[in-house]
């Protein structure tokens, strides 16, 4: 330290603590680890996070079922000869001649091999996502994509419906809304681990 002509002290430039020298404070990272939420701060009753895992794994079903019958042609809904396996296309017939409202035509002009691979991929990858409690957001956002899409196809505020207010469509797209929101996959799923990824800690989108 020196003194200047004032008398007022000077500090020279190697007086003053250098933050990025070795040994001093390390500054923060651009990027700083997020704590990772748990469900236990969101859903604070135990019963309560049990329905949520039950309702998920229902609700994984809802997408499954429909995957599997129409791929293998279970008798169900969908008979062996029309099975995807079998050569039948498990979208461009509903879409060409099935679609109800004011967007049948649209739909119709979509009908096409892509259509079938976008529906069955997306039963699939949702279904999937739902039952080990892995990236639920993204499921519940493809979900309810699909199943708008549903709703859109079959009109149902047209007379004659069952409900125009709220049908089965609806109900699901909340149901996967709410299994987003509350971290259903971390009861009875692979929620935790999928959790502490890399990639899935820093886009919580993904969670």
């Amino acid at each position: 330290m020196n003194t200047s002509i004032t008398g007022a002290p000077q500090h020279r430039a190697a007086d003053v603590p250098d933050a990025a020298a070795p040994g001093g404070p390390a500054s923060p990272g651009p990027h700083p680890a997020r704590a990772v939420v748990t469900q236990e701060r969101v859903v604070t009753r135990v019963s309560a996070r049990r329905a949520l895992a039950l309702a998920r794994l229902g609700t994984a079903v809802v997408f499954l079922w429909p995957f599997a019958d129409k791929l293998l042609g279970l008798g169900y809904a969908t008979p062996p000869e029309r099975a995807w396996l079998a050569g039948t296309a498990p979208t461009q017939g509903y879409l060409e001649h099935g679609a109800q409202g004011p967007l049948a035509g649209t739909l119709a002009s979509m009908a096409g091999p892509a259509t079938d691979w976008l529906f069955m991929l997306g039963l699939l990858g949702t279904g999937l996502a739902l039952l080990l409690g892995t990236a639920v957001r993204a499921a519940a956002v493809c979900g309810g994509l699909l199943f708008a899409m549903l709703w859109l196809s079959q009109w149902p505020v047209a007379a004659g419906s069952n409900n125009p207010v709220v049908d089965q469509h609806v109900v699901v797209v909340l149901m996967l809304a709410v299994l987003a929101t509350t971290l259903s996959g971390d009861t009875w799923g692979l929620g935790r681990r999928w959790a502490h990824v890399p990639v899935v800690s820093r886009s919580p989108w993904l969670r």
